[in-house]
């Protein structure tokens, strides 16, 4: 059984210690992650949508560790995704749908000011992430079914999208490179 005093230990951690605890390492779109688990059963491409090309595992999960000084890069999977709220300060996940409609989730334990434990984002969605509280971090996991590829995974190139969502320039210049 935990004690106050581990209770108040656990809540002290910062987010170097979770990075360490957890083995996560440096995501090509920002923050870091580590895969916690591939399902051992794919399903084969003549049952999936075209759009994959190939057999993927049913399903696959992370961790996900973001800083508040940190982005992650605004990019899109050919899989829906689902959020889950861990630990840590608030995260914004922003999204924009394929005919241009934005979206804020917030992830977090504050049920009040509107935050959610767990929240989806759909395939083909432009989608990244900001913690929204400097000095700050926040610890969630991402689901994702028919499980993640690289193959799968584009980030987005500022230009392209400053020019099919020009309505959303500010949260495009803020979730991707000068160079994307």
């Amino acid at each position: 059984m935990r004690t106050d005093e581990a209770c108040e230990q656990i809540m002290k951690q910062d987010a170097d210690y979770w990075i360490h605890k957890l083995g996560l390492a440096e995501h090509p779109e920002g923050g870091y992650f580590r895969e916690t688990y591939r399902s051992s059963e794919s399903v084969g491409a003549d049952t999936l949508a075209e759009r994959f090309g190939g057999k993927r595992n049913l399903c696959t999960a992370i961790y996900f560790l973001l800083r508040g000084d940190q982005i992650s890069d605004l990019h899109r999977l050919k899989s829906d995704e689902l959020w889950h709220f861990y630990f840590g300060s608030p995260l914004t996940v922003h999204v924009i749908g394929e005919a241009g409609q934005y979206q804020a989730i917030l992830l977090g334990p504050n049920a009040h000011a509107g935050e959610v434990f767990q929240a989806s984002v759909s395939c083909g969605c432009w989608f990244g992430a900001t913690v929204d509280i400097p000095r700050t971090y926040a610890l969630v996991g991402c689901t994702v079914s028919p499980g993640f590829n690289f193959q799968d995974f584009e980030l987005g190139n500022r230009a392209n999208l400053m020019q099919k969502y020009p309505e959303h320039a500010r949260i495009i210049k803020k979730l991707t490179s000068e160079e994307s």
